[in-house]
């Protein structure tokens, strides 16, 4: 497409929004991050990358529990969301995130691709409920990653200082209504 001048931008030839945003979910598992992040994806019309199905594939394809599979999940992510933001799209991260270099991780990828970065921190803050997802999860994912565990600990979630505690970020109880939690995320990211 051409105009007077020169050419236009593939991206604004399709009407695309001119920036992009790197979401990144974050909070313990079973929180309600996953379903957050489906909901808000299809509200942007993108995708979202999920760390817990492609550990689990690593597993299945017989990579020892023992390796780094974790680590191994959160760098296919970030390759796949870099090259959905390389290409002008949108991309929602559903991970743990769990400690300060993964955070960062996101924002230095939104800071090479020119992303905006959302980070979306999902806690459960009724105890019993949590515990009730967590026993749901642990089942699903034994079944998908042969009876080993994927990002199933609660008790390496760490706080949010030093330069991730910067990010920009909100913070959602998903012991709260959904449509609530999901009507605040998208609030958050036209602020």
């Amino acid at each position: 497409m051409t105009m007077a001048g020169g050419e236009v931008p593939l991206g604004r030839a399709f009407d695309e929004p001119a920036t992009q945003f790197l979401v990144a979910m974050a909070g313990l598992p079973a929180s309600g991050k996953s379903t957050i992040a489906e909901l808000l994806a299809a509200r942007l019309g993108t995708t979202v990358v999920s760390v817990d199905p492609i550990e689990a594939a690593i597993l299945a394809a017989g990579i020892d529990a023992d390796q780094p599979t974790g680590l191994a999940a959160y760098l296919v992510a970030q390759t796949i969301a870099g090259q959905a933001l390389e290409a002008g799209r949108s991309i929602v991260v559903d991970a743990v995130n769990a400690v300060e270099p993964a955070r960062l991780a996101w924002r230095d990828l939104a800071e090479r691709t020119g992303a905006r970065l959302r980070v979306i921190e999902v806690q459960c803050l009724d105890e019993a409920l949590h515990a009730e997802r967590l026993a749901k999860r642990s089942s699903a994912l034994e079944a998908l990653a042969r009876d080993r565990a994927v990002e199933q600990s609660i008790a390496e979630y760490s706080e949010w200082r030093g330069p991730c505690a910067e990010l920009p970020r909100i913070t959602l109880d998903t012991s709260q209504p959904l449509g609530r939690n999901v009507e605040l995320a998208a609030d958050f990211l036209s602020s």
